[in-house]
């Protein structure tokens, strides 16, 4: 739908039923966040959050927080952008020569940014304080804008056809923030924005940064999408919204979205930096708190309309879940176009998406060995991990197409079990040691630094994976689950050190001598077994974001040779908390309490949670 702003999209949603009103007053402290969770977990309605404590403007969520709302909202324009995106190769030649393509024409006409002075009288101005201020977690370091649309242009090449837009995460107060004259921006430095501000701190001059809230939901979306080479997010916007991206300059050079709910704009300076976070992420822990971008406040607009746009990030799946779905609905696996060989990716959201990526590739090389191994998917696992937000991930499978035509990486536990059905533990695991892992992982040895490790399967079946354990553990591990075929959660005392975690290691595999290990390739010692074993996407949370590959890696005889690493029995990893890692997320008793009450009869929420 061509929807002129945020207000006429919850019109539309709420006509249809998509949406409810929250008509109580709700505290933007844990509370909203904690209804909007309630809800998402019941697959339910848009939430229009009618009466904000400590702020004039209503607000709205889960606006995205199903696939099926989704494409509701963008029902008319869908097949055109999906056509456009898939034209990889030149978007904007198409654009530019519309008429030599049907059905992109109208697409053309309605994609390019339309600049006009008169939209300024449609803004008048407030202050950050008056805002929602929302915290969404009890250790979050403040309130925080958790779906903004971040605007910078490249200074040296301005305007808006070269401009980036981003969703990066935005400290409202808290910590040592002037109130109203100070914000925090979260983002790593090579991302769109981090570019433009290299090139600025180059020069010595200011980042002009424009924060945008709200408007039509195309323009959220445009901030998330991975779009092709020379394709603007202000373009697709305007694509995928059947309305043009409205824009125009405020008195101090600074661009402002016309149909944008609220604008923020400020500078960021070179080298200042103040603390920024905790802030509770999506890999479900809080992401600590380090130093980041200063943002000093120039001015903040608003609608005379505004509603105030939020989501919750958390523990997978939530609302960011159901962004991925819709991204993949309209670009498809672009990744296979750019990777040759690669059939099929998949970063696993139970797993909190970065750390945990299956991929399937093909594997032709030397087809006249007697036993087919892994050669061209290491070629293809190297390319995956030097990929984009791909890069992040620690923990990679790949498997060959060729071994089961029918595989699919989104089916978890069949995928796993592929993979340790065939993969040789003394030859098929590939280590990057002192590397970049993703800023929000604590599970390695400080920020932004951890490993990565490649399990790579390829050719017949090796063993047959165990459905139940054929033997008696012993009384010091009696503690023991078997989470899938082939997977045993093993639970252990709370981890202390690395030194003890060996020793521990090295005494599970002395009293595990003599048993039949040759169905359980891999065993995960963890805090608390019935939970990591209750289904596969706690087994694949604990598993993989709790452990840093380089370090929580063993194996029973395990050995080194010409510094490759392997094992002659099962691998371990070592999935416990450790004392470094960052706190979990947790819900608040009180304020659920709080929730349970909207949910009685005759209150909002009645018959939705």
């Amino acid at each position: 739908m061509g929807y002129k702003s945020l207000a006429d999209c919850v019109a539309d949603l709420e006509k249809h039923g998509h949406l409810i009103r929250i008509k109580e007053e709700v505290d933007p402290y844990l509370e909203m966040a904690a209804i909007h969770l309630r809800v998402y977990e019941q697959q339910g309605p848009a939430l229009y959050f009618e009466k904000v404590k400590g702020s004039k403007f209503p607000a709205v969520s889960n606006l995205f927080g199903t696939l099926e709302r989704s494409k509701f909202m963008f029902r008319d324009s869908l097949p055109k952008v999906e056509q456009l995106v898939n034209l990889r190769s030149d978007p904007v030649k198409a654009l530019k020569n519309p008429f030599k393509l049907p059905g992109i024409a109208f697409t053309a006409l309605t994609a390019l940014p339309l600049k006009q002075s008169l939209f300024k009288s449609s803004f008048s101005k407030t202050t950050i304080s008056e805002l929602p201020q929302i915290v969404n977690w009890s250790m979050d370091g403040g309130p925080f804008i958790t779906m903004p649309q971040v605007y910078t242009e490249d200074i040296d090449k301005p305007g808006v056809l070269n401009a980036n837009l981003g969703m990066y995460r935005i400290q409202l107060a808290g910590n040592d923030y002037v109130t109203n004259k100070e914000i925090g921006l979260h983002y790593q430095i090579h991302r769109g924005i981090g570019v433009h501000q290299s090139k600025a701190n180059a020069k010595g001059q200011p980042l002009k940064v424009s924060i945008f809230v709200g408007g039509p939901p195309s323009h959220p979306l445009a901030a998330v999408m991975p779009l092709p080479e020379g394709l603007s997010e202000m373009t697709f916007a305007g694509a995928l919204g059947n309305r043009r991206f409205r824009y125009f300059y405020d008195d101090e050079g600074f661009c402002i979205s016309a149909d944008a709910d609220f604008v923020i704009t400020g500078t960021v300076y070179p080298q200042e930096n103040k603390p920024e976070g905790p802030f509770g992420d999506h890999l479900g822990y809080y992401s600590l708190t380090h130093p980041f971008p200063l943002m000093k406040v120039h001015n903040v607009y608003h609608r005379n309309d505004a509603i105030w746009s939020f989501t919750v990030v958390g523990r997978p799946p939530q609302e960011d879940t159901s962004f991925g779905a819709l991204i993949h609905e309209i670009a498809g696996s672009a990744l296979p176009k750019e990777i040759h060989g690669l059939k099929e990716v998949n970063a696993v959201d139970a797993a909190g998406v970065h750390p945990l990526l299956f991929a399937i590739g093909s594997e032709r090389y030397t087809p006249y060995l007697k036993e087919r191994r892994p050669q061209e998917i290491l070629t293809i696992a190297n390319h995956i991990l030097g990929k984009n937000q791909l890069s992040l991930a620690k923990y990679l499978f790949i498997a060959a197409r060729e071994d089961n035509e029918q595989l699919d990486t989104h089916d978890l536990s069949d995928f796993i079990q592929h993979v340790l059905e065939r993969i040789d533990l003394t030859r098929d695991l590939h280590f990057h040691t002192k590397t970049t892992i993703d800023t929000l992982d604590y599970s390695g040895e400080g920020l932004n630094s951890g490993s990565k490790v490649v399990f790579a399967a390829a050719g017949e079946k090796k063993r047959v994976l165990a459905t139940e354990l054929g033997f008696v553990m012993p009384s010091d591990f009696s503690a023991v689950k078997l989470a899938i075929p082939g997977v045993m959660a093993l639970q252990l005392p709370a981890y202390t050190s690395a030194r003890a975690a060996k020793e521990e290691v090295s005494l599970l595999e002395s009293a595990l001598k003599g048993r039949d290990l040759s169905g359980v390739p891999l065993i995960v010692l963890c805090d608390d077994a019935e939970f990591t074993a209750q289904n596969i996407n706690n087994l694949v949370w604990v598993t993989f974001t709790r452990s840093n590959p380089a370090t929580d890696i063993h194996g029973i005889s395990e050995f080194i040779e010409d510094k490759h690493w392997g094992c002659n029995g099962s691998v371990i990893i070592d999935a416990r908390k450790k004392p470094h890692h960052a706190p979990e997320l947790l819900k608040v008793p009180e304020i659920e309490e709080k929730v349970d009450q909207l949910g009685k009869k005759g209150a909002s929420l009645f018959g939705v949670i």
